[in-house]
């Protein structure tokens, strides 16, 4: 019955023991991963260690067609101390890049950059007179100018309503008699052909007056003659003068 006693007796210590050991090893742990993990911020804070360095910018677009060479450029210059950098100011840049219509700049763990931009998509082109510009179709102008037109593109002049997705479509289908669209009084659109007439579409509903000129031209070559403008305004006749 003694020994009994003594080995419980012994247990307990041997366990209060294991217990006590266990919670000191523990501690010294958390006490050296506390320092490591304060010496790397430290460090990173500094410009010091791998994670303090940019070492790359990845730079992912949703088109093909991205200029890709003028957003490394704009982010090149601000690719030092990983945490000297701003976020913000470097977000500008690249936003300000022609063709990027929004865009993103995120830290990565390991101490590099990602960039996401979504870019405007042309579906036509705005001419000033002299150079051919990328539009969007929220009448966006891509400052990305080129001396010749696109082949197949229709081209726009003036000022621009916010969306001309629509029009533009219409237009696509007589784009080789179409020389340029513009807006007028900032209701409507005007239609200037190769051969210099200028046809005057309604307000309401000049996806359907296209289609009408379109059938009149395959009919009766509307657009080959000598004529100054047609006028489509009045949904109940059309003037040609």
């Amino acid at each position: 019955m003694k020994l009994n006693f003594m080995s419980l007796v012994f247990y307990d210590i041997m366990s209060v023991m294991k217990r006590s050991i266990w919670f000191w090893v523990c501690f010294v742990v958390a006490v050296i991963m506390a320092i490591y993990f304060a010496t790397r911020i430290i460090m990173v804070g500094m410009g010091r260690g791998k994670l303090a360095q940019v070492h790359n910018i990845s730079i992912v677009t949703d088109s093909r067609d991205a200029d890709m060479d003028a957003m490394r450029a704009a982010a090149g210059g601000l690719v030092r101390n990983t945490y000297d950098v701003d976020l913000d100011v470097l977000n500008a840049r690249i936003a300000a890049v022609p063709g990027v219509k929004q865009s993103a700049v995120r830290r990565l763990p390991n101490g590099n950059l990602a960039v996401r931009a979504n870019m405007h998509r042309a579906v036509a082109q705005w001419s000033d007179g002299e150079s051919y510009f990328p539009l969007s179709a929220d009448g966006t102008i891509v400052n990305q100018p080129s001396s010749a037109r696109d082949i197949g593109a229709v081209v726009f002049v003036g000022a621009l309503p916010k969306d001309i997705a629509e029009i533009t479509s219409a237009a696509r289908n007589m784009v080789a008699d179409v020389a340029y669209m513009e807006w007028i009084e900032n209701r409507r659109w005007n239609i200037v052909t190769m051969g210099g007439i200028t046809v005057m579409l309604p307000e309401e509903n000049p996806v359907g007056a296209i289609s009408t000129l379109i059938s009149l031209n395959q009919n009766h070559n509307l657009l080959g003659k000598k004529i100054q403008v047609i006028d489509m305004r009045d949904g109940a006749r059309i003037l040609v003068k």
